[in-house]
């Protein structure tokens, strides 16, 4: 465990990450323990695209971008980590596992992403993780995820 938690504000977050507008989905991380864990802050607002079509009067956050933006946090956390701030990392997914949704996600709340690596190594390029979503502190969604981090030699 390191002594100083890092965090990383939207202009670090678009230094590490290849993703824009309208595909980040992680506004803020916090608490970044190393290449151990970390907790991403999404803000969910009306005038993202997918609620235009999911669902017309009743706007729902997508499972699948949720676990997108879990990804991506988990992305933020090892490059802050790892220094990758204008480096073109890219992260591919290799699977998805134990995946489950508990409460729907809408415009106005705050998703709080807790994340902790299950595997993985400065150097290597399969990384397993396992993350948590809340809202207002109740589980909205968890999953294991295994990325490939692509990184620049």
């Amino acid at each position: 465990m390191t002594d100083t938690l890092l965090s990383a504000d939207i202009q670090l977050i678009q230094r590490i990450l290849p993703h824009r507008y309208p595909f980040l989905l992680v506004d803020r991380v916090e608490e970044i323990n190393g290449t151990q864990s970390g907790v991403g802050i999404k803000n969910v607002t009306m005038n993202e695209p997918h609620f235009q079509g999911h669902f017309p009067g009743l706007p729902i956050m997508p499972g699948v971008t949720i676990v997108e933006a879990m990804a991506q946090t988990a992305a933020v956390i090892v490059g802050t980590a790892l220094d990758m701030a204008d480096k073109e990392m890219k992260v591919y997914f290799m699977a998805i596992d134990k995946c489950k949704f508990r409460r729907k996600v809408v415009p106005g709340d705050q998703l709080r992403m807790n994340l902790t690596t299950v595997r993985g190594k400065p150097g290597g390029k399969v990384w397993k993780f396992s993350g948590v979503a809340e809202v207002d502190g109740e589980m909205a969604a968890e999953c294991e995820f295994t990325a490939m981090m692509d990184l620049p030699a």
